[in-house]
């Protein structure tokens, strides 16, 4: 991930409007594009007869309407956040990079249906001539330079719509290759088998769509966020002085680029309230400066600071703590002598067999370490902190 600049509040929107600006400018070419390229193959495939020929044209409009998706998604992603939907409607992006997918999916198993029908019942009056590969193959390369742009506009301006499009812009040039090999072989062998390369290249467009389809809706369920901007933003809390370790950060995405989240920083147990209400203000201020990232809250975990006798504790614990497989973090120790209370927090793998049995036994291990103390020992959930 590149590094962050720090871009004023007032920037964002600016900032926002203009990849809205940039995503619907490269939808319009891809839907110029591709109604100029299905006119012109529904003429050359019902002069040559040729329904493979047909079928790339159905599928120009195909794309042609997945661009127009995307414009739509874009328009509706960049509306202001209202009272019913206080995070704003980013995640508009995401449903439509979905349609795209199932459009996709549809255009694979329509085209593999009538490769079908093709093979049973082979066409008599193919007629193909040199201006129909010539049209085909002007197609070919205009479906490769556009899926090309559109595909690295959306990696660019970060548009799974876009990335989606241009991929489907992609597979399309594949079809009219195939399409054009089938051609030459009839006009110089007089052997027919578009019918069984349209039923191969469907398969790959339809398996294309089902990995579409599953990568878009992960991202809708809510993945771990991006291992880097954790990273980043850890380090950017625990470059204040006072702040001896960040935790926790949990990051919910609410579309492209847009996230809110929360962190726990440790901190010495000398802090009073109004120097943590300071540090929490600027640590919050420079986080979205430098990130673009909304730290809706920042708790506290306090770090004995007065007794040498306590940070020893804290290693002891640590060793036997860590001497567990799977154990991945601890965090939020703290020590109360005249309470006998010890608590701390720890992170245990997603690899572990059962998580909370490796949960269980460092208590327990801890409890015999520690007999005279009340123990209490929270299981965090791994959420950005470890690969």
């Amino acid at each position: 991930m590149q590094e962050n600049e720090a871009i004023a509040p007032w920037q964002e929107g600016k900032k926002a409007g203009q990849r809205e600006k940039a995503i619907i400018r490269t939808s319009l070419v891809g839907v110029g594009a591709n109604v100029l390229l299905a006119a012109l193959k529904a003429v050359v495939g019902l002069l040559s007869h040729s329904i493979a020929v047909v079928l790339d044209a159905v599928n120009n409009l195909s794309d042609a309407a997945s661009s127009l998706i995307t414009i739509i998604g874009a328009k509706l992603a960049g509306k202001e956040a209202d009272r019913k939907h206080p995070f704003g409607y980013g995640r508009v992006e995401y449903l439509s990079a979905m349609i795209i997918s199932v459009i996709v999916l549809y255009a694979g198993i329509t085209s593999f249906t009538e490769s079908v029908k093709k093979i049973i019942t082979p066409e008599e009056d193919l007629q193909y001539s040199w201006i129909t590969l010539a049209v085909i193959a002007v197609a070919v390369v205009v479906k490769i330079v556009l899926g090309t742009y559109v595909k690295g506009k959306g990696e660019q301006l970060n548009s799974d719509a876009l990335v989606n499009s241009g991929e489907d812009a992609r597979l399309d040039a594949v079809i009219s290759a195939s399409t054009l090999v089938a051609a030459g072989i009839f006009m110089l062998w007089h052997i027919s088998v578009e019918a069984w390369l349209g039923a191969v290249i469907s398969l790959v467009i339809i398996k294309s769509g089902v990995e579409m389809l599953r990568d878009t809706l992960s991202k809708i369920l809510g993945e771990r966020a991006d291992i880097s901007l954790a990273r980043e933003i850890k380090d950017t809390v625990c470059s204040f002085p006072e702040v001896s370790g960040a935790y926790d950060l949990v990051l919910n995405d609410y579309g492209p680029d847009t996230y809110n989240g929360s962190v726990h920083i440790e901190v010495p147990d000398t802090c009073s309230a109004n120097e943590l209400d300071e540090l929490i203000r600027k640590i919050s201020e420079t986080v979205y400066m430098k990130h673009r990232v909304i730290l809706t809250a920042v708790g506290v975990y306090s770090v004995n600071t007065r007794d040498a006798h306590v940070q020893q504790m804290r290693e002891w614990v640590r060793e036997c703590v860590f001497s567990h497989a799977h154990v991945l973090q601890m965090h939020g120790f703290y020590v109360n002598e005249e309470k006998k209370t010890l608590r701390f927090d720890v992170v245990v793998s997603f690899d572990a067999p059962d998580r909370r049995a490796v949960y269980a036994q460092v208590v327990r291990d801890v409890q015999a370490l520690y007999p005279d103390y009340t123990l209490t020992v929270s299981m965090d959930t791994d959420f950005t902190e470890q690969e």
